[in-house]
């Protein structure tokens, strides 16, 4: 069977193209370091401003330990065509109370779940990349996004 050739990327495309492939993935998996073990888990972002991305997580979940022990962490999406977008960063506590209830209005499942924004279970992460990547189905490529 011949190889895939995947379609050329045009890079003014590339920051277009990892949104989309974003937009499409509803779960991206995040890795994190437990130790010296790598985890990585499907995760339900709350919102995504340009390539930094918010999390909503449980301070009883053990995810929140492993960030407290290393902040460093990296974002895996994978839309229905298979085109990935990588963004690697550090995650860091929301503590901003107005952007915190900005977040809780704009999303309804908090509420159900959680009942208040006063919930101490509640650790909104903010993911700020310092790298993005993106590559299409198959091509074993990466692309560097500018961000």
């Amino acid at each position: 069977m011949p190889k895939p050739v995947p379609q050329p990327i045009v890079s003014d495309q590339l920051p277009q193209l990892a949104a989309e492939a974003m937009k499409a993935s509803r779960f991206p998996m995040l890795a994190t370091i437990d130790n010296d073990q790598p985890r990585v888990r499907p995760v339900s972002p709350i919102r995504t401003d340009g390539f930094t991305v918010y999390i909503a997580n449980l301070r009883s979940y053990h995810k929140t330990e492993e960030i407290a022990a290393n902040v460093k962490v990296e974002l895996c999406y994978l839309d229905p065509d298979h085109n990935q977008v990588r963004i690697t960063g550090e995650a860091e506590i929301v503590t901003d109370r107005d952007l915190l209830q900005e977040l809780w209005d704009s999303y309804k499942l908090l509420q159900q779940y959680l009942g208040s924004l006063s919930n101490p279970e509640l650790i909104v992460y903010r993911i700020r990349p310092h790298q993005v990547r993106y590559m299409r189905e198959w091509a074993l490529e990466y692309h560097q996004v500018p961000i």
